[in-house]
């Protein structure tokens, strides 16, 4: 789906990853899951593209459901991996992460694994090779990403930042649609290893003044980061209450 010019979503509401597009080439952010190669592929033919054509493919966080098609890419197409080294052992798939769930609706629930388990997010293939980034780094790659650091969801939890399609990607840094309860609008993310981190870390996107926010969970959102972060910092604070 395109969302803007050079700016393309894969997958749906439920998982979603990104393709960034210029003269240059493909900057892939996040690979979903396994399944969702022919998402990827799909979307990369309507453009007139093929996976030769992406240049670089950045995880905003080693969850598996972030991951699952990564190892595929880099290993037929040579596309380099880059994720914070933070997180670098569990997209290895070293070290697994043991958050509590929170509020569950069954529904939602079952739709968001149901979804997973068809799309082979059960047999994720883990990395065996990728680069580290940090934050403040600008990649050589197409649309310039900027990597800022975002630890809360993960210890190594990054968004990137395109100025060239005014959008920050943020992986699990935020949802705009609960997996677990079918809630829709900004808010924290669940399977969160430190909710009070991750909310504090979204003050550090304010600055990017990015029109687009996308999330790996939800719609996109296209009403500014700076509302982003407002709507999200409420929800938390009711949460807490």
């Amino acid at each position: 789906m395109e969302l803007a010019p050079g700016l393309h979503r894969i997958g749906n509401d439920i998982v979603a990853a990104y393709l960034v597009e210029d003269e240059s080439g493909l900057t892939l952010i996040d690979a979903g899951l396994a399944g969702q190669w022919k998402d990827l592929t799909a979307e990369l033919t309507s453009m007139g593209r093929t996976p030769g054509d992406i240049r670089a493919l950045i995880l905003s966080h080693g969850d598996t459901d972030h991951i699952g098609f990564a190892e595929r890419l880099r290993r037929e197409f040579g596309v380099p991996v880059y994720v914070h080294a933070a997180d670098a052992a569990r997209a290895r798939g070293e070290v697994k992460s043991s958050p509590t769930l929170g509020k569950v609706r069954l529904g939602p629930l079952l739709k968001f694994f149901g979804y997973a388990v068809a799309k082979r997010g059960m047999s994720t293939a883990y990395l065996t090779s990728v680069t580290g980034v940090a934050d403040g780094q600008v990649l050589d790659a197409p649309g310039a990403p900027q990597i800022i650091a975002l630890p809360g969801h993960s210890p190594g939890s990054i968004a990137v930042h395109v100025p060239r399609v005014d959008t920050v990607f943020v992986g699990d840094g935020l949802t705009t649609r609960h997996v677990l309860t079918g809630k829709v609008g900004p808010q924290p993310a669940p399977f969160t290893d430190d909710p009070a981190q991750a909310i504090e870390s979204l003050e550090r996107l304010r600055k990017t003044g990015a029109k687009w926010v996308l999330p790996g969970h939800g719609a996109p959102w296209s009403e500014g980061v700076a509302a982003a972060i407002d709507a999200v910092t409420e929800a938390y604070r009711t949460m807490e209450k």
